[in-house]
């Protein structure tokens, strides 16, 4: 029966962070297989093997072996690692079964707290990164941020030059910069009803 609960209680946590949180705001379907078949499999392995001696090894072998999948796959971002290695944490909390038995749910919703604060957080809501490749190459830091600001239409935090062509003359510049606050959209009049048009009056 606990492993019954243990069971639906990883299945509630992974449709939480997968759909409630990854989904809302990435928008990746594809992501969504991965996250869930790593989870529901990683827990599959866990909850069998969680009896034998195995059991902490077996652990520490997934996060090993686990978190090589990026360097195997298509490229994903830092975010989309974060979400692989809270499905392999709850996927491991709920199948080795902790005592006593609050734990595991706790610490599932601590991990899914933790994830939705820090990913949909307002305050750094207006944060992008974006690889800039440029037409020419300014060696000058402070005209390097102006161009970029200029180029962006946003407030550069951060301007790292990857790589430096002076025979193209180009560069590869690493922006980190914060767009600006989006101005409040005018309110829009309401329609007029109730006016008539005299006759003849529209030829």
């Amino acid at each position: 029966m606990t492993d019954l609960l243990l069971i639906a209680g990883d299945l509630v946590a992974i449709t939480l962070l997968a759909y409630g949180s990854y989904f809302r705001k990435h928008g990746r379907r594809d992501m969504l297989l991965a996250y869930m078949g790593l989870n529901v499999g990683v827990l599959a392995v866990s909850t069998v093997l969680v009896g034998s001696a195995v059991g902490l090894g077996l652990g520490l072998g997934l996060f090993g072996v686990l978190s090589i999948i990026r360097l195997r796959s298509s490229e994903i971002s830092q975010e989309e690692v974060a979400y692989y290695f809270a499905s392999l944490a709850l996927g491991l909390i709920f199948g080795l079964a902790p005592t006593p038995a609050w734990l595991a749910p706790a610490l599932g919703a601590l991990i899914i707290g933790v994830v939705w604060v820090v990913d949909h957080s307002p305050a750094h809501a207006r944060a992008r990164r974006q690889v800039v490749i440029l037409d020419r190459v300014i060696t000058d830091e402070q005209d390097l941020h102006a161009h970029l600001e200029t180029l962006l239409g946003a407030t550069v935090r951060s301007a790292v030059v990857q790589s430096t062509d002076l025979v193209r003359d180009a560069m590869v510049v690493d922006v980190r910069y914060e767009l600006p606050v989006p101005a409040p959209r005018p309110a829009r009049e309401a329609p007029l009803t109730g006016l008539r048009v005299p006759a003849g009056a529209v030829r």
